[in-house]
């Protein structure tokens, strides 16, 4: 079955039943080491993952690690180029739960990306971004503590697909020529629009299917979540694009008010049901004036519509979400993605978890993670039906590999993260107990320890930092 790999003898695999995985008390579990740093932060994660399996559990859990190849280390064993060899994917098919360190980006054609490969690969359609303050850490904000999110970024669509042609290529001008001359100029909305002759292009696809399955595992998280925190939030470029990211909301809406509508409310069905709560004789011309600006300066069919849909939300779910009930439900809402950055930082504990398309995602949660302390601190999770690949959010930072100086966090918390996805939750709540007591305690890396006020003379080496999580495992 492989090439240059060999599986271990001990340990058992982990299956996927209805998109959730069935955990032995011994699985197998893949790790790629990562390149440049991952020669000193995997070991220090691998150390860390291990002490808390065992105190929580003894000798009644364990992980079997099996040593898969990927970026710069796979060229070494595989050849020149050989950097995602089949030996890797097929161990995490057969696996079906994989962390990572960092990967070089290939210099040259073939894989642009070896993370969005192995998205694409394994179809890891939500990638899961979990931003919570750890108090301690150094942070360019006043109260960094008040941000608790997960976003939620589609993965596999939007314009990361990868579907472009460059300018000056023959399909290119093609492309741009049938647009112009044919498409264009049939669609009446699109007036005389024209894309230029020297430009390149890519296309942006947003699926119903793509985007109401990444919803959907925004809504169960929230389900798992404290009263307080059970929000989701689409986020979106609607007001544009109406057809790609508007449709991504309106099938956010159309997934949670069906497939959940006993536990989820919408914020504009909020507003009708309070606003009838507040005045049980409100009429509903008068209800649909409270949710809707400028409502008296409607057309009269638009202020028809307005009406219509108070009339249908009091019709439907008066007598479940009403008096008051709502409250209990999942919160529903969706913000435009421009407005969504500052309120991260403005209103940060309004949000909760955020579901986005693909690039929106992208720049969301590098941004979240700033708020509460860098890259170096934020964990990912890449999540399918039947496989899913946890891994450090920041880059190789080669010219610290080897030096035991760099901050291992990223890596430790993506381990969290695998171990709460395995229902490990009593290991994964150590090691988050440890790494905050740690930070709290200023036993930090050297990236935390020369931006906290004041700073820290003797910074912990990366091993050190591992063992100082352990160490305070029992405070």
């Amino acid at each position: 079955m492989y090439e240059k790999l060999t599986p271990p003898t001990t340990g058992s695999k982990i299956t996927f039943k209805e998109a959730k995985p069935i955990v032995p008390n011994d699985p197998i579990i893949p790790f790629i080491r990562g390149d440049g740093t991952g020669v000193d932060i995997w070991p220090a994660t691998e150390k860390v993952i291990d002490a808390a399996v065992a105190a929580a559990y003894g000798n009644t859990k364990k992980i079997n690690w099996f040593k898969v190849y990927a970026g710069d280390e796979a060229c070494e064993l595989y050849g020149t180029y050989q950097y995602l060899p089949d030996d890797t994917l097929t161990a995490i098919k057969e696996y079906g739960i994989a962390i990572k360190g960092p990967l070089t980006t290939p210099i040259g054609g073939g894989i642009r990306s070896l993370n969005v490969a192995l998205r694409q690969i394994f179809d890891l359609y939500a990638c899961v971004r979990p931003c919570r303050y750890y108090p301690g850490t150094p942070s360019p904000h006043k109260f960094p503590e008040k941000l608790d999110v997960i976003v939620y970024r589609e993965n596999t669509e939007d314009i990361y697909l990868g579907i472009e042609w460059k300018q000056g290529s023959e399909i290119g001008k093609k492309l741009i020529d049938y647009l112009n001359n044919e498409l264009i100029p049939a669609t009446p909305e699109h007036g005389k629009k024209k894309i230029p002759l020297d430009a390149g292009i890519g296309i942006k696809p947003i699926s119903k299917t793509g985007s109401q399955r990444l919803v959907r595992r925004a809504i169960e998280e929230a389900l798992r979540l404290p009263k307080k925190k059970q929000m989701v939030t689409l986020v979106h470029k609607g007001n544009i694009m109406k057809y790609t990211e508007g449709a991504f909301r309106d099938w956010g809406y159309e997934l949670a008010t069906s497939d959940f509508r006993d536990v989820c409310v919408t914020e504009r069905e909020s507003w009708i049901l309070s606003n009838k709560e507040g005045n049980p004789n409100i009429s509903i011309e008068d209800n649909a004036r409270h949710i809707e600006p400028g409502y008296d300066a409607l057309t009269p069919e638009k202020k028809q519509q307005a009406c219509q849909e108070v009339t249908e939300v009091l019709d439907t779910i008066w007598e479940s979400h009403g008096n008051g009930k709502w409250k209990e439900k999942i919160m529903v809402n969706d913000r435009i993605a421009d407005s969504i950055f500052q309120q991260i930082q403005t209103r940060p504990d309004e949000y909760s978890i955020l579901a986005t398309m693909n690039l929106n995602g992208d720049y969301i949660s590098d941004a979240a993670a700033a708020v509460v302390g860098g890259l170096g601190m934020g964990p990912g999770a890449n999540i399918g039906d039947t496989c899913a690949i946890f891994e450090a959010t920041h880059g190789t930072a080669p010219k610290h590999a080897g030096l035991d100086r760099i901050n291992p966090g990223s890596v430790i918390l993506s381990g969290v993260m695998m171990l709460e996805y395995m229902g490990w939750q009593e290991a994964a709540d150590l090691i988050k107990k440890g790494l905050g007591n740690a930070i709290a305690n200023r036993q930090v890396t050297y990236d935390l320890a020369r931006l906290i006020e004041p700073p820290v003379d003797k910074p912990l080496k990366c091993s050190e930092f591992a063992q100082a999580i352990i160490d305070h495992f029992a405070d």
